[in-house]
């Protein structure tokens, strides 16, 4: 509890202007993406009804098992349809399994498939590749070193795990000790932190809204707010994303009309945002969020999992980014997860806030508290990031996320998100050429994260990079070109803007 926070006083200074860029795709582009979509599904048909008839191989598991027959699927015929027939073919580009720390590389478990990935099985090898699709922004998911010494000596005098609730013997000093630190971190007055991020929002919003409430949720926002939301009772009403001014027209009709039927004005009316969108590489416009909130009278709860960290200029997130205060937001979220290499999620705030949500969240009453050892980690990691070698890494990841971003731009791709962002999308657009690029560049030695519907609209399928401040030069350059070999076999260079800009050098040449 004696530890204290410098903040430093030269900071980096980071821009206050929002750039978020979301080019469109040629209309051939997406032509050619739904041509492809259509012979995938004529495909499907067909091997449907082969099944159907025991045509050819015999694929049980892609029956109806006998045991099911009188009960209602699970799932609506579409999803069961994609599931079955393009999905399936994808399927040895997710969920693929490691075997090391997922660092700047890692060692990838080689798998295998018989049955057209229904089923795989290990073959026993290993393949040490580079790391470009987990989220470790400042660099700490290390087993050498400080963080993970301390984290493994307090493992051994405190125990993994407590086998309680934080509300009956689930409390130790430690998690007091971080508490106050993080309060200190933020500058915040108090803080209540939870054993697994996404039950953070999902468990907690319910208790800060009910029915009779309005949320005001971006249409982007993550599934463990949109859950948290569902549970709550309250009243939803979704917005487009990062648009302002559709933000603003929703929030002065509800206010106008009140509640269904009723008309009575809202009990509480919540904006609902997230600092950096993971799957758009995105970040909120936030001083145009706090101005709305203080105009209209509303609270804002503030989803900062993927920023905390990766913005601002001591790492304290998207509020120190755009320099602003800390008690402009209600309710400040967030996890340990992506910045810090721990595990949970924490709420900051006023203290009567956090007293609130130690009576009445079910996160803080009935999960498990969080790991005496976790607790160390993201200590030490938070006193790294406040000193000089830390501030190194938030330089790193940011002089990163730029030469990447921009590479990327000049060689052609269409990139979403902000440039400062650690999180950077590039569109593919077709799901068999994300299936290919995936397994391309793992054939060079780099694994990345594809996604595709329905982790995102069906006409815009993607890689996701994911930087961090362990990243040498070195491997981006290495990277970058493989992009740039396999963009060119694949031909997924469509951006206009590159080519815009080009034509604008020569002139000016």
């Amino acid at each position: 509890m004696g530890k204290t926070i410098k903040i430093a006083t030269n900071a980096i200074k980071a821009p206050q202007k929002i750039e978020d860029h979301f080019e469109k795709p040629p209309l051939w582009v997406l032509a050619v993406m739904y041509c492809n979509y259509m012979s995938l599904y004529i495909f499907g048909y067909l091997a449907d009804f082969c099944r159907k008839y025991n045509i050819g191989t015999k694929k049980t598991l892609a029956q109806d098992l006998k045991r099911n027959k009188g009960f209602p699927p699970l799932h609506d015929e579409f999803a069961s349809f994609f599931t079955r027939n393009v999905y399936m073919r994808l399927r040895d580009r997710f969920n693929s399994p490691i075997q090391s720390v997922p660092g700047d590389t890692f060692e990838l478990k080689e798998r295998k498939s018989e049955d057209q990935n229904w089923t795989f099985f290990f073959t026993g090898k290993a393949k040490k590749v580079m790391n470009f699709g987990s989220y470790n922004y400042l660099g700490f998911a290390e087993n050498t070193g400080k963080c993970a010494e301390t984290a493994e000596k307090t493992t051994e005098e405190m125990s993994c795990t407590l086998s309680s609730p934080r509300s009956e013997l689930g409390t130790t000093q430690k998690h007091v000790e971080l508490e106050a630190y993080w309060s200190a971190f933020l500058g915040v007055e108090s803080t209540i932190t939870f054993g697994m991020g996404f039950a953070t929002n999902s468990m907690n919003i319910p208790a800060i809204a009910g029915p009779g409430c309005l949320i005001l949720s971006d249409e982007l926002n993550h599934a463990s707010l949109v859950l948290g939301i569902r549970l709550s009772g309250a009243k939803c009403i979704v917005y487009k994303h990062n648009d302002m001014q559709d933000l603003e027209n929703k929030l002065r009709d509800a206010i106008i009309t009140g509640q269904d039927r009723i008309f009575r004005p809202y009990k509480k009316i919540i904006i609902v945002v997230e600092g950096i969108y993971s799957m758009e590489g995105s970040v909120v416009n936030l001083k145009k969020v706090i101005e709305l909130k203080k105009k209209y009278k509303a609270y804002l709860y503030l989803d900062e999992a993927h920023s905390i960290g990766a913005l601002g200029s001591g790492g304290r997130g998207v509020v120190q980014h755009f320099d602003c205060h800390v008690n402009d937001v209600d309710i400040m979220m967030g996890t340990f997860t992506k910045s810090f290499g721990a595990a949970g999620g924490y709420i900051s705030g006023k203290k009567e806030i956090i007293d609130y949500l130690r009576k009445s969240s079910h996160a803080h009453k009935y999960a498990c508290a969080m790991s005496p050892g976790v607790c160390e980690q993201i200590i030490q990691a938070t006193e790294a990031v406040a000193s000089g070698k830390g501030k190194r890494r938030l330089v790193q990841l940011r002089e990163n996320s730029l030469y990447f971003r921009q590479r990327l731009k000049q060689m052609g791709f269409i990139v979403y998100g902000n440039d400062f962002s650690p999180v950077v999308p590039m569109l593919i657009y077709a799901l068999t050429k994300l299936c290919l690029f995936g397994r391309l560049m793992e054939e060079a030695g780099i694994s990345v994260v594809v996604v595709g519907f329905p982790a995102t609209p069906l006409e815009s399928a993607r890689v996701r990079f994911c930087l961090s401040a362990s990243h040498s030069r070195a491997q981006l350059d290495k990277c970058l070109n493989e992009i740039d070999r396999i963009g060119d076999i694949l031909q997924l260079k469509h951006s206009r803007q590159s080519k815009i800009s080009s034509k604008n050098a020569s002139r000016n040449n």
